[in-house]
Parts: structure tokens; sequence; C-alpha cells
């Protein structure tokens, strides 16, 4: 071997190593086949890397799979020291507001307070306007009273700016402290589930204390279709006892399953108590409010009926003015009650098949119309009844005195309005 690795002779000249090629067919194909199976990969591969080359963006990095260490984190000096103080300042405070408490309480203080909060306000001052508002008083030297030489009142310059002062944005007195939380309502598949998990868990209890000896196994469920799969030779024996005692077992089980029933069955108070409770609703916050204005009522004694006893089955409040061509329904409750009770009187009561007479003598059809519905922080009416008046001024002092005159306006107005369209 030479120094380029070639085999050579004595004299230094190259040999040339015959290479053995195959002379079968055979073989000659199954070479032929590895050198084109060598050359379609290393194409294969070529092609790869030139697609890999065009879409590749450079400005995309991939993360090491290496985890890179994290450097420390100091904290600034005196951190801890600032949230020291600030926790005993806060203790400190804490201490001192109960000890003024514990003393205003021992003095009396503070039931006086609470005393003077409660009072009622004398009415002298409800009426009263003032001299001065307070955001004049901010922008005035010292009051109206001090006057400049040429006759103007002084104003402080320096108080006024061009910012503007923004109100303190309170909660409404009809909108609930409490979170709302949206209702989770299950499908009907998960309702399955759940019922399964939960009898399983059942189930599986009351194999565990049976098997502990705790409670004593059940007798078999026995039923006319599984009699021989169940008792096998005792029933080839005795046939006509192992039925009776079968059909016994079974009357056993229906009359358990009666008497379960009737006492998960609510009494007829507990059954009137539940609907009650369920029309009922919650109006603190606010009270719903409902005027209608009926053309004619005073001789509708059957639609007079269902008015009042659906206001009352409803648990609704407020009252009916009779007048002529202008009889005023008010009502006063929840949300859900008045739907109801605003179906019956503009669906479910036919007030068109009625004929009524005008101011002119002719005859019209009956009508019903709501007048205005809303909220109002408390309810003006007690329960519901009927007030008939023959002056237009008497019906307006009835709702004055409870403090809605505004309803009686709205509803007269139109109902004069629409007297007017039906004589045109």
């Amino acid at each position: 071997m030479d120094a380029e690795g070639r085999t050579v002779d004595g004299s230094g000249r190259a040999i040339v190593v015959p290479q053995l090629t195959p002379t079968l067919k055979a073989n000659i194909r199954a070479k032929k086949r590895e050198t084109t199976k060598n050359q379609l990969a290393a194409e294969r591969i070529l092609n790869e890397e030139s697609i890999e080359t065009h879409f590749h963006d450079e400005r995309i990095t991939l993360k090491p799979a290496v985890r890179s260490k994290r450097s420390l984190r100091f904290h600034e000096p005196g951190k801890f020291q600032q949230l020291a103080e600030r926790m005993r300042m806060k203790a400190q405070l804490e201490k001192l507001q109960n000890e003024i408490s514990q003393i205003a309480r021992k003095t009396g203080i503070s039931s006086a307070t609470k005393l003077a909060l409660i009072a009622p306000k004398p009415d002298s001052y409800i009426n009263e306007v003032p001299q001065m508002e307070w955001w004049d008083s901010v922008i005035l030297t010292d009051d109206l009273n001090t006057i400049e030489s040429n006759g103007k009142i002084s104003i402080r310059e320096s108080s006024i700016t061009n910012l503007i002062e923004h109100p303190t944005q309170m909660r409404p007195p009809n909108e609930s402290s409490r979170a709302v939380y949206l209702p989770v309502f299950l499908t009907k598949k998960e309702r399955r589930k759940l019922r399964r998990q939960n009898r399983r868990e059942a189930w599986k209890e009351e194999q565990e204390k049976i098997r502990l000896g705790l409670e004593p196994p059940p007798e078999p469920k026995l039923r006319i279709s599984n009699l021989m799969r169940v008792l096998g030779t005792e029933a080839v024996q005795d046939p006509t006892k192992i039925e009776a005692h079968v059909r016994e077992q079974m009357v056993k089980r229906q009359k358990l399953h009666e008497e379960a029933n009737a006492a998960r069955k609510l009494t007829d108070d507990q059954r009137r108590e539940k609907k009650m409770r369920k029309m009922k609703e919650d109006t603190t916050l606010g009270v719903h409010v409902a005027v209608y204005r009926i053309r004619e009522l005073q001789e509708q004694q059957s639609k007079k009926f269902k008015v009042e006893t659906n206001a009352k089955q409803l648990f609704l409040t407020g009252a009916c003015v009779l007048f002529r061509d202008c009889c005023v329904v008010v009502v006063e409750g929840g949300p859900k009650q008045q739907k109801k009770y605003r179906r019956l009187l503009m669906h479910r009561i036919k007030w068109e098949e009625d004929l009524v007479r005008n101011a002119d003598g002719k005859e019209i059809p009956n009508s019903c119309v709501l007048v205005w519905e809303g909220m109002n922080q408390r309810r003006n009416f007690g329960e519901f009844k009927y007030k008939s008046f023959p002056l237009e001024k008497s019906a307006r002092d009835f709702f004055q005195k409870h403090h809605v005159e505004h309803y009686w306006d709205l509803a007269y107005s139109g109902a004069v309005l629409e007297a007017s369209e039906d004589v045109l």
C-alpha cells in the first residue's frame, strides 16, 4: 500500500484489483434494483431538503429541549420592613377603634346616635329652600352678602377650573347586593347518568351493610314469570303453595309501594301553602305596577268577577275605579303575577263581544287598553277592591289619597282622546 492507500507492486506501479460482477440474470436484476433504490432514496432526501429550505422561516425559533436556568430575583431592601410597618399600623388602628366603640357603648353615645338616625326629621325642613347651595358656597369668598366694589358678589377665582366633577356612582335601590349566579341546567342524558350513579352508590352501601351483618339480606323478588327459574325443584314439588306464596309477596310489595306514596303525598293545607308560595313573589327591591283602562265595566258582572277574582288569586294589590266611559284598573305585584294578569285582560277576556253606548248614544265595542306599566319602590294600595265614583274629581281625589293621582290623569286623558276620535 502506498501513501495514498492504493495497492502497488514491487516496482511501485498501481495494481488494478478486478471487481466481481454478477453473471446470472437474477443477480444482475437484484443489483439493478438495489442501485435504483439507492438513487430514489438520494433523490427523495434532496427534494425534502430543498422543500424545507424553501418553506423555512428563519424568524421562527424553536424552544430548546433543555430547560433554561432561572436566575435569582432579589427583593428590594426594606420591602418586608414596610409590609410589617403597615400591618402594625393596621393592628393599632383596629385596637383604637375597638376602644372607642367600647367607650361609646358604656357612655350611651352609640345608642343615642342610632336613635337620632331613626327619629323622623321635622316637616319644616322638607320644603325649605336654602339661600345658597353647597356648590355655590365652594366658589364664593364668604357668602352672598359679600359684595365687591363694582357691586357684584365676591367670587374666589382660584377655585374655578376647567375640571369636571363627576358624581359618585351609587347602587340602584332596586338592585340586589347579592351576587347573581346563572343556574346550571342538566340535559336529559346528564340527569339519567347522575341518577344511575346515585342509585349505584346507594346499592353499594346497602350491599356493604349486608356483608357486614348489619342488615338481613332481602328475600328473592318472586314473580310468576321467574317462579321456576328462582325456586327450581321447590316449585315442582308443591306448585300451588309456591304460587300462593308468590302472589302474597306481590301484594305485599304493592301495599308497601302505595303506603310510601301516601306518606309522600301532601295534605290539602300543604298543597294550598305550596301553591300560595309559588304565586307570591319577593317585592322588597321593587314593585311592578300596571294600569289598564276599560271602556265599560259597571254592567259586565261576569267580567267584573274575573277581574277581581284573578287579582286576589294572584295575590295582587290595587283597585278598580268605576267611572262612566273610563274604568281604571291598577294592580301591583311581581313580574310573573303581572304577566298572568296581563294575559287575562288583554287576551282571555273577549271585550269586543259586548257593545256599549258612548256619549252620543251609539253602540261601539268594548275595549281594554294597557295604559302604563313600570316599577315602583313600594305598594300604594291594599287588597284589590272596586270603587265607584259619579264625578271625575272624586275619582282623582281617591288616587291622590294614595299618592298616585298621575295614574288617573294618564288614563282619563287617554279616554277623552279616544272619545273624541269616536265622534270624528
